[in-house]
């Protein structure tokens, strides 16, 4: 359920989320054919993680299981990557001590 936004946000007010996806949908045609409503849900995940947001809190803020996130939504982003190849760097060369 969403919010209701009829007349101006109102958080006490549930609606459907029918009418949210179908002006999704709608808006969303021209510019990004195929994409659907539920595509943004994969996207927020793997942006939190890659932001560094504990899986816990991503899995509980998206009603999974940290197991379920993982499996299903933790994509490989060249960000990511880039990242933890840089810490793992740096840990190597502090290891190592090599500069």
């Amino acid at each position: 359920m969403f919010p209701s936004f009829d007349d101006g946000p109102d958080f006490t007010r549930l609606r459907s989320a029918k009418p949210v996806t179908d002006l999704f949908t709608k808006r969303a045609r021209k510019q990004f054919p195929g994409l659907r409503f539920h595509d943004l849900r994969g996207s927020h995940e793997t942006a939190l993680l890659d932001a560094g947001v504990p899986v816990h809190v991503v899995a509980a803020r998206c009603g999974h299981d940290p197991a379920v996130l993982l499996k299903s939504y933790a994509k490989r982003t060249k960000g990511a990557d880039t990242s933890a190849a840089k810490i793992i760097g740096n840990m190597s060369k502090a290891i190592l001590g090599t500069d």
